[in-house]
């Protein structure tokens, strides 16, 4: 995850200074002393995703940890007397301590090597996107790393430090950590056989989809005939801020900030792209409405997270894009796998009945006395809708089973969530059956696809 990059004035008050081969702008290096040493909300957010997404830091902790515990359990040797007698005889427990420190050392290679491995056929068989989302991010594999970690080194540890008169209470903890170690490496090649089945991978990223989509979205939907908000004519802005530096993608935004920026200058603030959009340099990030006083322009800019690569936890449509082109490259000729991507459109459906059922008319952001303060701009529910269907439909419709797990699909969505969604859902159905007239020339074969069936193939006797 690389840090926020900087959002300057207008274009025209920009001032440039070329040296060498880097460009600076101004304003940076006209900021208070000081000020470059607190991070901003945009700074702590790539700083909290890297470390999220990173496998080196918990064996780096490890081996801090590794240091304190091994001077403690030498320290308090002398002094637990209520520990037994340790069987072996130096010769034998010098032997004993280092086939640990290769049993354990092994067990790192051979994670390391078979994750790289598994990484590689996973991001080619379903698609890149889960290397960053999914299994940088899995707690269990870093941990188990870190044991390894801790135990090879208190392992070297104890057996340089091994004396006579040593009474056996590290002894015990080097053979404690080795049993551990041998567990936790069979439960981890369990736990990664099966983190790395399609279906655990799209059920976890739906599950990170749902989070995203209840913070993106956080009110409930009321049918009771919500009315679509009309967006608030502003007139033109008085002062529009653009990116420089570095084109990037959204990931994230602190509309906390934005509202007391906002509120502080007494206008509006609108945040121009949406999340999860490129945004190349010279593009304008935002547009001030009504606003008096002196803009704060580090705090604007450190009010929003760029990076390389969309991220699920603010960017409520990545979920569905994820497991689209899961969907996708299961149907293509290649790979031919009709039964990953009935798995993935079964999360699809989980993901569209919490998106139907929340408020998607959140674009104009109040603050606490309901003054208009923020203009963001989030997908509606037509977005959702044709990301879910048209590429599954343009690229498996000639497929039975995605062809009637695509009928089952709307026809779920279009019992369970409000009228208000249904124009959407009936367009999908109505493509839908324009696709199955086109592909399939015997009408046996036409009537069997227009059969909904949760299975895609097997199910439909309980239609």
């Amino acid at each position: 995850m690389v840090s926020a990059h900087k959002v300057t004035g207008t274009k025209s008050r920009v001032k440039r200074v070329n040296l060498g081969h880097r460009l600076f702008t101004s304003p940076r290096w006209q900021r208070p002393v000081g000020e470059n040493f607190i991070l901003t909300w945009s700074q702590w957010y790539a700083l909290r995703n890297y470390l999220k997404a990173s496998l080196w830091i918990v064996p780096l902790i490890a081996l801090v940890s590794e240091q304190l515990v091994l001077r403690t359990a030498f320290a308090l040797d002398a002094r637990v007397n209520w520990i037994p007698a340790w069987p072996l005889d130096p010769a034998g427990t010098k032997t004993a301590v280092e086939t640990i420190i290769t049993l354990v050392l092994s067990f790192i290679v051979f994670t390391f090597g078979s994750m790289l491995v598994a990484i590689q056929i996973a991001g080619g068989q379903l698609t890149p996107r889960i290397i960053a989302t999914t299994l940088l991010r899995d707690n269990v594999i870093r941990v188990t790393v870190g044991l390894f970690i801790f135990t090879m080194l208190f392992a070297i540890g104890v057996v340089a430090r091994i004396e006579p008169n040593t009474r056996g209470f590290p002894l015990w903890i080097v053979s404690a950590l080795g049993l551990g170690s041998v567990a936790a490496f069979l439960y981890l090649i369990d736990y990664a056989a099966r983190l790395m089945r399609p279906a655990s991978i799209v059920w976890q990223v739906a599950e990170d989809g749902l989070a995203a989509i209840k913070q993106v979205y956080p009110i409930e939907y009321n049918d009771a005939g919500a009315p679509v908000t009309s967006r608030t004519h502003l007139g033109a802005p008085n002062q529009i801020l653009y990116l420089q530096r570095r084109s990037r993608i959204v990931l994230a935004v602190d509309l906390k900030s934005l509202i007391a920026e906002a509120k502080r200058l007494n206008g509006v603030i609108e945040f121009v792209p949406c999340i999860g959009d490129f945004v190349a340099i010279g593009e304008p990030i935002f547009k001030l409405y009504n606003c008096g006083g002196a803009i704060r322009k580090r705090s604007l800019r450190g009010a929003v997270a760029f990076g390389l690569e969309r991220t699920i936890e603010q960017d409520s449509t990545f979920a569905f894009r994820v497991i689209v082109d899961i969907a996708i490259k299961a149907l293509s000729k290649a790979i031919n796998d009709p039964t990953t991507a009935v798995l993935s459109i079964d999360q699809l459906q989980r993901l569209l009945r919490d998106v139907g059922r929340r408020d998607l008319g959140n674009e104009q952001i109040v603050d606490d006395a309901g003054e208009l303060r923020v203009l963001l701009r989030t997908p509606k529910w037509e977005d959702f809708t044709q990301l879910a269907f048209r590429e599954i439909r343009f690229y498996g419709a000639e497929n039975l089973q995605i062809a009637r797990r695509l009928r089952a699909m709307i026809d779920n969505l279009m019992e369970t969530l409000p009228e208000s969604r249904m124009p959407a859902l009936v367009q999908e159905r109505d493509l839908l059956d324009q696709a199955i007239d086109r592909l399939y020339s015997l009408p046996g074969d036409a009537a069997l696809a227009r059969i909904p069936d949760v299975q895609g193939i097997g199910g439909a006797s309980r239609t």
